[in-house]
């Protein structure tokens, strides 16, 4: 038999982890997206950029997009 069909308890573990890291991030960006303003259609394009490259996708909005948030001052 295949040696690859038995998946140990640890193995899943491990690859559960790794996919839930790897999701995390994309997550939060979405959530941090859609909490705030954007100027024009900025929204929707990091809404597709996050969506459409997931992990890098994340990664990017977090590196350019949040400097692209509109401030609204709380009184």
């Amino acid at each position: 038999m295949n040696s690859f069909l038995f998946i140990g308890a640890w193995q899943l573990i491990i690859i559960f982890i790794v996919l839930f890291l790897g999701i995390l991030p994309t997550i939060i960006a979405l959530v941090d997206i859609l909490k705030n303003e954007f100027k024009g259609n900025n929204k929707i394009v990091w809404v597709l950029v996050v969506l459409f490259a997931n992990f890098f996708g994340a990664i990017l909005y977090f590196l350019i997009g949040r400097e692209q948030k509109i401030m609204i001052e709380k009184s």
